[in-house]
This record gives structure tokens, C-alpha cells and sequence, in this order.
């Protein structure tokens, strides 16, 4: 989830009944959607031992500290394991894995029957995921074609707070929420609702 720290393990099997001497180089950088490399964010290097048929878990932890002011909008982070088997002429095994992070930030609450021409209030909370305060806080509310642009004040680490949002729906059918969270610590965190509109 964004905002905390990351933690992955890497399971290595040694299959065969020779003993094995591994070299494991890791890193992570966070990166586009297109994969393209934005910073590295983690570079380390083990040697593990495995005798015949054994397995070895290497855990492996990036701090929220390490990438949170590298992360573009996509929040993506590749990971990256080049393991060489020692005194067998090179013999590699590259391990890819591309993190999404998660959002959990913004909920959306309905009442339960919405009909058209009558004022509706909804319940919209929004979190600062960070162990670190998060101010310039700005909710961008999509709805009927409008927008709609809400100051909020500062968070603290880790705080939820909730705005109520009215509106009165014109027409009878499927109407598209979107809300949109921006700080001056990450930007576009989204949550929508589809919400049905009864007929008068």
C-alpha cells in the first residue's frame, strides 16, 4: 500500500544434490507505465549457501523513506534479483517483478436511493498514507460534466478526514463520480462511484 514500506522475499531452490554457492545482486527503481527507469531506490548484493534440495528465503525490505519522493503518479516499482550460480561458468537467473502500490485513500459514501430532482449529500473521506504531514491539500470533484475545486487543510501522518458533497441529479440513470486528491507530497489519488439515479 503507498505510504508504507515494502516487504518481499525472494525464494531461492537449489533442486539438484550438489552443493550451491549463489551471488545474488537486488535492486528497485521506480518507474512509468512504459517501464522506463525513474530513480534507483535500492542496490544490494548477498551470497547464499545451499546444500542439496534446500531452500533459502532472503527477505528484502525498501522503506516508504527510500522511494516515496521518487514515485511518479503511476506509483510504480520495479524490482530486479540477478542470481549467478558460483563455478558453473556463469550460469544467471534474472527474477523481474513490477510493484503497483496501492491506493486506499479516498471512500465514497451514498445513501441508499438517489432520485432524480432531489438534493443528495454524500460522504467523501479522504487519508494521508504518510508517516509525514501533507499540507496544500486540494479534492477535485467531478460530476454531470462539472468540476468542482475544494481547499482542504493540512493532514498529519496517517489522518482520515471527511468532506460532505451535495448535488441534485437532473436526470434519471447512471451518473460517474470522480474525485481527485492532490498535496504537496503526491498528486492523483482517484476514487469513483457509479451512482444510480431513480426516476421522480
Amino acid at each position: 500500500v503507498f505510504g508504507k514500506d515494502i516487504n518481499l522475499i525472494l525464494v531461492l531452490n537449489n533442486l539438484s544434490s550438489d552443493r550451491k554457492s549463489v551471488r545474488v545482486d537486488m535492486s528497485a527503481s521506480t518507474i512509468l507505465y512504459t517501464r522506463r527507469a525513474v530513480a534507483e531506490i535500492l542496490k544490494a548484493a548477498t551470497s547464499v549457501e545451499l546444500g542439496p534440495k534446500q531452500g533459502k528465503h532472503i527477505r528484502v525490505k525498501i522503506p516508504y523513506t527510500h522511494y516515496g519522493k521518487y514515485l511518479t503518479t503511476d506509483k510504480r516499482i520495479q524490482v530486479t534479483a540477478l542470481c549467478e550460480v558460483m563455478r558453473t561458468h556463469g550460469l544467471k537467473l534474472l527474477v523481474e517483478k513490477t510493484i503497483i502500490l496501492e491506493d486506499t485513500n479516498i471512500i465514497i459514501k451514498l445513501p441508499r436511493r438517489v432520485v432524480v430532482n432531489k438534493a443528495v449529500s454524500l460522504e467523501i473521506s479522504y487519508a494521508n498514507p504518510l508517516p509525514e504531514p501533507v499540507s496544500r491539500c486540494v479534492l477535485l470533484v467531478t460530476l454531470m460534466n462539472q468540476q468542482v475545486k475544494i481547499n482542504l487543510a493540512r493532514l498529519a501522518p496517517r489522518e482520515r478526514s471527511k468532506i460532505y458533497f451535495e448535488f441534485t441529479p437532473r436526470r434519471a440513470g447512471p451518473l460517474q463520480l470522480q474525485v481527485d486528491f492532490s498535496c504537496d507530497k503526491f498528486s492523483h489519488v482517484k476514487g469513483f462511484v457509479t451512482i444510480a439515479v431513480a426516476p421522480a
